[in-house]
C-alpha cells in the first residue's frame, strides 16, 4: 500500500498555474534543525543544504568547494593521453591546427579555450563552426576534406563522436575528438575520442560540458610541459569561459561543475577577458556576475550568432584579445539577439497552438511548421517542456526536410531515445544527451517517429503526471528578505540545473501591482516600516498571474518565488521573482 501523499503546503492544492505546493517533509525540517546546532550555520540556510542532499559532516567543504580537490585526474577518461601527446606533438612541430566546433555556447568556449592556451604559446589556429542551415550540426565530409588539405591536425570539440563519414573523409590528418555527446556502439576512425559519454566509460563524469573536458585536455597538457620543464598558460584565467558554457548548456551543478561555474565567475568578475567585458556591457550588467547572467543575458547573446547570424560570431568574441573587436562583435551579437527574440516569439506562439490542439497529456508534447526557423527550435521546445512538465520536440520544416530540437525533463532520458529512433532508421540523423537532442527528419515520416519516440520516453515515466509539484523550502515573513539573508542563501551556490535555487512562501499578502512593458509583472507586498518588499512576474501576462495579480483589489494571496538581489544603477536592493500565487 503507499504512504499517503504530505499535506499541501498552506493547504496549496491547486495554484493559479495548475500547481499543488509542496513543503519540506518532517525529516529534512529535523535534519536541517539538527545541522544549525551543529555547524552553526543559520537555519534557512541549512534547510537549502539538506535540500540538496548536503549531509551536516559535509556542509563545510560544500560552501567552499575546492578545485584542486574536485578535479578528476583528466588520464581517467579513455584517449585523453593520445590527445594530449597529439596536441604537444603539433605544438612543438608547430603545425597548421583547425579546431571545428558546434555553433552554439559550448562550443563556442571550447573553441576560445583551444585558441587562448595556443595562442599564449605562440601557435595560431584555424576556426571553423558551420552554417545551422547551410550545414547542419557537426563535422560534414566537404568541410573535413577542405580542413585536411590544408591541417595537419582537426580538433572537434562539442561534436564528432557520431561522425563516422566526415572524420573518416579527413583521410591523411589526425582527427581528435573532444566530446560529451551519447556514443554509440562503434567510435569514429579518429586518433584519439576523450568522451565521458562514450558507452565505455563509467559515467561518472558524464554530466561534463565539452569546454570542461577541453579544459581537462589542458590541464594534462599542462602537466606534460612542466614535465619537458616548460610553463603553461594560466589555465585558472580560463574558468570564466568553462563556467559560461557550464551554465549555458545546462549542465548540472553538482560535483566538479559546481567548482568550476563558483570559480569561474570569481574569475569573470575581475573583467579581464575583452569579449565578456564587451557582451557585458551590451547586456547593461552592472553587477558581479552570478549563474542567472551567464544563462540568460550572456550565453543567449554568445548563441544568437549560431542560431540566426554567422556562426562564428560567439567563438570569435570569446577568443579575442582586442577589446575594438569585442565590442563590433558584441554589439552585433546584441543586435542578432533581438531578432532572435522576435523569431522566437512567432513561433513559439504558433507552436504551442499546434501542441495543444494535438493534446498536452501525452508523453511527448511535439509541434512542426514549414519554414520556422531551425534557430529557434530549440528555445521554442525549451518552453514547451517548461509549459507542460512533457519532453517536447519542435521541427522545422523545409523542402520535405524537418531539422528539430528537443528538450526533456528530470528522469526522461530524451538523447537515448533519439539515438534509439535514429537507429532504427525514422531519423536521417539524430543524437544529443539526457535532457536535449537534435533531430533530422523526412517529413513523410516525421508523424511516425514523433510516435514512436513518444512511446520510448513513455516507457521511461514520460506524461505520467500534469504540472509538477512546486516545491518550497520554507514560509517567510517579508522582514526576513533582506540583503543579508540573500547573501546567506547564495552562499550554497551557484544555483542552475539539478540544483535549484531556494524558493519561498510569503502567506495571506495584500499586493500592489503594475504592468511593466507588455508582458511583465511589477508588484510590492509586506506591511509595515522596512517590511516591504518588491517583486517582479517576468511573462506573467503568458500565462494565469497576469490576469489574477493585475487587479487585486483588498484581496490577499499566497506568493511563492525565488529571493535575489537586484543592482542597478550602482544600487542594490533584494528583489522577489514571483513564479506562483493563489487568491485566498
Amino acid at each position: 500500500m503507499t504512504a499517503p501523499a504530505a499535506r499541501a503546503f498552506l493547504g496549496v492544492e491547486a495554484s493559479a498555474t495548475g500547481r499543488r505546493w509542496v513543503g519540506p517533509t518532517g525529516e529534512e525540517d529535523r535534519l536541517a534543525e539538527a545541522m544549525a546546532q551543529t555547524t552553526r550555520l543559520p537555519l534557512p540556510l541549512c534547510r537549502t543544504l539538506v535540500r540538496r542532499g548536503v549531509a551536516a559532516t559535509d556542509a563545510e567543504l560544500f560552501l567552499a568547494p575546492a578545485l584542486r580537490d574536485l578535479l578528476p585526474d583528466p588520464l581517467s577518461l579513455r584517449d585523453m593521453g593520445p590527445a594530449a601527446d597529439r596536441l604537444l606533438a603539433a605544438l612543438r612541430r608547430r603545425e597548421r591546427i583547425a579546431i571545428f566546433a558546434d555553433y552554439d555556447v559550448d562550443g563556442g568556449t571550447s573553441a576560445a579555450l583551444l585558441i587562448t592556451w595556443l595562442r599564449a604559446l605562440g601557435l595560431a589556429s584555424t576556426l571553423y563552426i558551420p552554417d545551422r542551415i547551410d550545414e547542419g550540426y557537426g563535422p560534414n565530409v566537404p568541410a573535413m576534406q577542405q580542413l585536411a588539405a590544408a591541417h595537419d591536425l582537426i580538433l572537434c570539440v562539442d561534436c564528432g563522436t557520431l561522425s563516422h563519414e566526415p572524420i573518416a573523409a579527413a583521410a591523411g590528418t589526425d582527427v581528435v575528438v573532444l566530446d560529451h555527446h551519447l556514443g554509440a556502439e562503434t567510435l569514429p576512425p579518429a586518433l584519439a575520442v576523450v568522451n565521458p559519454n562514450r558507452q565505455d566509460e563509467d559515467g561518472s563524469l558524464g554530466h561534463l560540458c565539452a569546454a570542461s573536458v577541453v579544459f581537462l585536455l589542458l590541464v594534462e597538457a599542462n602537466r606534460r610541459l612542466r614535465l619537458e620543464g616548460r610553463q603553461g598558460p594560466d589555465l585558472m584565467a580560463m574558468l570564466d569561459l568553462v563556467a559560461l558554457a557550464t551554465v549555458a548548456d545546462v549542465a548540472p551543478l553538482i560535483g566538479v561543475n559546481r567548482a568550476l561555474v563558483r570559480q569561474g565567475l570569481k574569475v569573470m568578475a575581475r573583467r579581464e577577458r575583452p569579449g565578456l567585458v564587451a557582451l557585458a556591457e551590451v547586456a547593461r550588467m552592472d553587477a558581479a556576475p552570478n549563474s542567472y547572467a551567464l544563462g540568460f543575458l550572456l550565453g543567449p547573446r554568445v548563441n544568437a550568432g549560431g542560431r540566426i547570424g554567422q556562426a562564428d560570431l560567439g567563438a570569435r568574441l570569446l577568443a579575442t584579445d582586442n577589446p575594438i573587436e569585442a565590442k563590433a562583435l558584441a554589439e552585433r551579437l546584441d543586435q542578432l539577439n533581438t531578432e532572435r527574440r522576435d523569431i522566437e516569439a512567432r513561433v513559439r506562439a504558433e507552436a504551442l497552438a499546434q501542441a495543444e490542439a494535438r493534446g498536452l497529456d501525452g508523453p511527448l508534447v511535439w509541434a512542426a511548421g514549414e519554414g520556422w526557423h531551425p534557430g529557434v527550435v530549440g528555445i521554442v521546445a525549451a518552453r514547451l517542456k517548461e509549459a507542460t512538465n512533457r519532453p517536447a520536440v519542435v521541427i522545422g520544416l523545409e523542402g520535405g526536410i524537418g531539422k528539430g530540437s528537443g528538450r526533456s525533463v528530470a528522469g526522461v532520458d530524451l538523447g537515448a531515445a533519439v539515438q534509439r529512433l535514429a537507429a532504427e532508421g525514422l531519423l536521417l540523423k539524430g543524437g544529443g544527451h539526457r535532457m536535449a537532442a537534435g533531430l533530422t527528419v523526412a517529413e513523410d515520416r516525421m508523424a511516425e517517429a514523433m510516435e514512436r519516440l513518444g512511446d520510448l520516453l513513455a516507457r521511461q515515466g514520460a506524461g505520467l503526471g500534469g504540472p509538477a509539484d512546486l516545491r518550497l523550502d520554507s514560509l517567510l515573513m517579508p522582514s526576513a528578505a533582506t540583503m543579508a539573508f540573500c547573501e546567506q542563501i547564495d552562499s550554497a551556490g551557484p544555483y542552475g540545473a539539478s540544483a535549484s535555487a531556494p524558493r519561498f512562501a510569503f502567506a495571506e499578502q495584500r499586493v500592489t501591482t503594475r504592468r511593466m512593458g507588455e508582458n511583465h509583472l511589477r508588484l510590492s507586498f509586506g506591511e509595515g516600516e522596512g517590511a516591504r518588499v518588491d517583486g517582479v512576474a517576468f511573462g506573467a501576462f503568458d500565462g494565469p498571474l497576469g490576469p489574477l495579480l493585475e487587479n487585486p483589489g483588498a484581496n490577499r494571496f499566497h506568493l511563492a518565488g525565488r529571493l535575489e538581489v537586484n543592482t542597478w544603477g550602482g544600487r542594490s536592493k533584494v528583489q522577489f521573482r514571483l513564479e506562483d500565487a493563489v487568491r485566498l
